[in-house]
């Protein structure tokens, strides 16, 4: 499916970071509340942080490989060029953050919130939002495996100069999802589609998925 530059993002809310004090730890703590933390140059593979609250924090270049970050709650961050084969962010809750740059193979978040979030310039290999609920979400110049959204609650969600392998909204709620402005190379639940911007390009090339959701036989034109 083809891409056209799409609407443009809605304005950003602007995260200013206080005065941020660097990790010292060895370790991230399940339960944790970590507050205007700076996490930089870190290795946090395999590790458990489960349950724990970043508020104002910023993690950059860290390694994420194998990361359990189950039900936390990540308010007014950054995350900056992490990078990791798989992390774990089961129901957690995500407001107001900012992903930029890093390249991770696996990010799961079946059952997660995310409320004004900015995605910018990352290789993400498969998004898993499996009966997530996201708002006000904007993904700009990223590369996209696959988008999982199955049963999930998708409201105001933007793409800019994305390319997306495969998107899955079967059994999804739309409202004002802008797939205009991305590269779309396969599309499953074209049925969930209502509420949902594409271009027309894109519109041509849904017809056959449209035709075949209707059970309308296409026949061809006279004298073709």
């Amino acid at each position: 499916m083809a891409r056209t530059t799409g609407r443009k993002p809605t304005p950003e809310h602007e995260i200013s970071l206080p005065d941020l004090t660097g990790f010292e730890g060895e370790r991230l703590e399940s339960g944790r509340v970590y507050d205007a933390t700076d996490f930089l140059d870190l290795d946090f593979t395999g590790q458990d942080a489960s349950d724990a609250r970043f508020l104002e924090c910023r993690l950059q270049r860290c390694c994420v490989d194998g990361l359990s970050m189950r039900r936390v709650r990540v308010v007014e961050s950054l995350f900056v060029e992490v990078h990791g084969a798989s992390v774990d962010f089961t129901d957690s809750t995500w407001r107001d953050c900012h992903i930029s740059g890093g390249r991770l193979g696996a990010m799961t978040l079946p059952g997660a919130t995310w409320t004004g979030i900015r995605v910018r310039g990352s290789k993400l290999g498969f998004l898993n939002l499996a009966g997530a609920r996201l708002e006000d979400v904007v993904f700009e110049d990223c590369e996209i495996g696959g988008f999982d959204a199955r049963a999930a609650q998708l409201k105001s969600i933007g793409f800019v100069n994305c390319t997306i392998d495969e998107v899955n909204v079967a059994g999804a709620t739309l409202s004002k999802v802008d797939l205009s402005g991305a590269k779309l190379r396969s599309l499953v639940g074209v049925e969930s589609l209502r509420g949902a911007i594409v271009s027309h390009e894109q519109l041509v090339d849904l017809a056959p998925l449209l035709a075949a959701e209707l059970g309308l036989e296409v026949r061809p034109d006279a004298g073709d």
